[in-house]
């Protein structure tokens, strides 16, 4: 038995021979003839040859096999350990450095991705405790693989697009020395083990290793017996891993086309004409000249209706995500201004029931807690994500606009039949262009009409919720007010009767606010009034003379006390500390401070002008014209007497181009105390270097400064 498993180990070893030697020393007497069977003990030790290198061959398949196998579970979990160093160990100091380095996360953007699915590859591996040498195991490692296809996918192709972003992120820190030499100590002192000076060191293996896994599998399958059972599905396995790269390169170019045109670029009229050149306005020129040949029908257009309703639906959600931005930005706005408004912290004389009391305490809590909690919450859960949602649409935008330039380019291409190496490019770049619109833009507007719901969703709720504060809010003072016990008729008829009743109050006062407002600056001034005026008038001069054009409430000491209209003459135009708002004043008696915004200068109203070049009444009408002039008249000025001017009793607007507009209180020249077809009621009057008619009991005569003798009046 022992001498037969020995014959069997020398076969296995190349080195056939008998047992005890025999096979190969034969005595004479023992050989068979050669005439009766030396030709098939021949074939016997050919084929026995052929199955001994066979088996060496199956056995070195197998140590090959395993050493692949091997290879890829043990670089896996030392591409694990690197990465896990990287964005562990060497992140968390580098973000200890002072001065920080900008953009440091976007260094390790995708990559905790790339980890998470490296660590479940190993940890599906792992979990069954097969050995490597199991046959078992590369069907495990088949399934693991297969299972994990689109993860491995999603999770390399972001990183990958990502990549050139992240060596252009670290150029950007070469350039500054300093910063740059302290990241290479952080790096090294992390990783003492490795021989790295920089982050791409590890940055890079994952670009590395999504390319290693078709070679590791294709060597795999190499040296696997194709009647294994795991052969199919480790054939499947390299295909897809193949595949996969294939993908990823295809989704790399894309995205690197859509970096490309996608970019917002906003440039001045110098810049645009400084990138002009030869190729440019030939390339534009062309352009244009197929636009038309569309417009006029010369040439047909190409139509993808495809691609032409998700334009459309994109610029549907586009401006619907835009008007809803803007009015929500108005709202904010004018809830901004209707928080700045505190009238519970002024008097308006309400009457002091309960209902003014729980008005002003509403109007507090609404100001103060309800709606800055409402405008928090909207700013942070809806304006701000409709914000970026409004940015994002940018890049598509563009995309679709640089895909119709590159189509009328294309378009000219079509029919040739062989393109030089620039107009491939122009054609690939459509083509890529339209694959990746078509491939994307289906996603992107079903997540952004998505999106655009979950806001107004929110919108909705925050609305809801502000309704329920404020009803809670009302409730809490309602329920102590009488009315609050009526039945539901009741109440509505006290409430429309009090709401009439208010409407009437606010009326009348807007009509007392509005006669108040049109009212003339400067009136005439009554009879008791005189004494006072002309007083004043010989002790200070009528250039010192002002009317106040309000009441006046003294709330200071040396503060007077007047009212509207009435005449006072200014003493200094500022107080004892210099302040210009507070003129001195002598009121015919007291004397004190007043706003010097109340005070206007005095202008004395005649009704019976006397005879001089200034308006006057005329006899031939039928009826008495407020003001006319007689240009042939001399003046008759005295130098005691003052000069007296047409001014503006009252605003006009015009309602014609004939008209002219007036304000209250304006100087102006009548040239002419009726219209042309001799009405007094209107009159052709010039102010601000402009002419045209007004109502002719619009204007009044008021006195102007003391004239000079010689001074004639216009």
């Amino acid at each position: 038995m022992c001498a037969s498993r020995s014959g069997e180990f020398e076969v296995l070893m190349g080195e056939p021979r008998g047992a005890e030697g025999t096979a190969t020393e034969t005595s004479p007497a023992m050989e068979p003839p050669v005439e009766e069977g030396g030709g098939e003990e021949g074939e016997d030790e050919e084929q026995e040859k052929v199955a001994v290198e066979q088996a060496i061959a199956r056995e070195r398949a197998a140590q090959k096999q395993l050493m692949a196998i091997e290879e890829l579970v043990h670089t896996e979990k030392n591409y694990l350990k690197h990465l896990q160093l990287c964005t562990v160990t060497i992140r968390s100091n580098l973000q200890k450095l002072q001065p920080s380095l900008p953009d440091l996360d976007g260094m390790f953007q995708h990559i905790d991705e790339v980890i998470e699915v490296s660590g479940r590859l190993l940890s599906l591996l792992d979990q069954t405790h097969v050995a490597t040498s199991d046959p078992k195991f590369l069907e495990l490692l088949c399934n693991s693989f297969l299972s994990l296809s689109r993860d491995v996918e999603s999770s390399y192709r972001e990183y990958l697009a990502n990549y050139s972003n992240i060596t252009a992120l670290e150029n950007s820190y070469k350039q500054k020395e300093a910063l740059w030499i302290e990241l290479v100590k952080v790096v090294k002192s992390s990783a003492p083990e490795v021989n790295a000076s920089t982050l791409t060191f590890f940055l890079v293996m994952p670009v590395q290793r999504i390319a290693r896994y078709p070679l590791l599998l294709q060597t795999i399958q190499k040296h696997t017996d194709p009647q294994h059972p795991a052969y199919p599905l480790l054939e499947q396995t390299a295909k897809l891993a193949v595949d996969l790269n294939c993908r990823i390169n295809e989704y790399k170019r894309f995205r690197e086309v859509a970096d490309k045109y996608k970019k917002t670029e906003n440039l001045t009229i110098k810049d645009k004409i400084h990138r002009l050149s030869g190729h440019s306005i030939a390339k534009k020129t062309a352009r244009l000249s197929q636009f038309i040949k569309h417009e006029t029908g010369l040439v047909p257009q190409v139509k993808d209706e495809e691609f032409d309703s998700l334009a459309a639906f994109f610029y549907g959600l586009e401006k619907g995500i835009t008007d809803l931005h803007e009015n929500l930005e108005a709202f904010l706005c004018h809830l901004q201004r209707f928080l700045s408004c505190r009238p519970e912290e002024h008097d308006l004389d309400m009457e002091a029931d309960k209902g003014a009391l729980f008005s002003r305490e509403i109007a507090v809590a609404l100001r103060q807690w309800i709606y800055p909690s409402f405008e928090r919450r909207l700013r942070t859960l809806v304006f701000k994500p409709l914000c970026s949602l409004r940015e994002l649409l940018a890049g598509p935008r563009n995309l679709i606009r640089k895909r119709r330039d590159k189509l009328l380019d294309f378009e000219m291409l079509e029919d040739k039949a062989n393109l030089s190496y620039e107009e491939q490019a122009v054609a690939n770049t459509y083509r890529t262009m339209n694959a990746l619109l078509l491939a994307e833009l289906p996603e992107f507007n079903s997540r952004t009409l998505q999106l655009l719901w979950t806001t107004l969703g929110t919108f909705s709720c925050l609305l809801r919720d502000l309704a329920s504060d404020m009803e809670q809010l009302a409730n809490s003072f309602t329920q102590q007010l009488p009315h609050s016990f009526l039945e539901n008729r009741a109440f509505w008829q006290w409430a429309d009767g009090a709401v009439l009743e208010e409407a009437k109050k606010l009326e009348s006062l807007c009509q007392s606010v509005q006669d108040e407002l049109n009212g003339p600056i400067v009136q005439p001034l009554a009879t008791q009034d005189q004494k006072r005026l002309r007083a004043l008038m010989d002790k200070h001069g009528s250039e010192k003379l002002y009317q106040l054009t309000g009441p006046v409430v003294g709330t200071r000491d040396l503060d007077l006390t007047l009212s509207k209209g009435e005449l006072v003459a200014v003493l200094n135009e500022m107080d004892t500390r210099g302040d210009r708002r507070r003129w001195l004043v002598d009121a015919g008696g007291p004397r004190g401070y007043v706003p010097a915004s109340k005070l206007v200068r005095y202008h004395q109203a005649i009704q019976d002008p006397p005879p001089s070049p200034s308006p006057m009444t005329t006899s031939s009408s039928s009826s008495p014209r407020r003001h006319s002039y007689c240009p042939g008249a001399s003046p008759t000025v005295s130098k005691a007497m003052p000069c007296f001017q047409v001014f503006a009793g009252y605003d006009f607007t015009a309602r014609s181009s004939h008209e002219l507009t007036l304000r209250s209180g304006e100087p102006v020249r009548v040239l002419e105390p009726h219209d042309k077809r001799g009405n007094p009621e209107w009159s052709l009057v010039e102010a601000r270097g402009q002419r045209g008619y007004v109502p002719s009991n619009y204007l009044a005569m008021l006195p102007s400064v003391v004239a000079s003798p010689t001074l004639p009046y216009h």
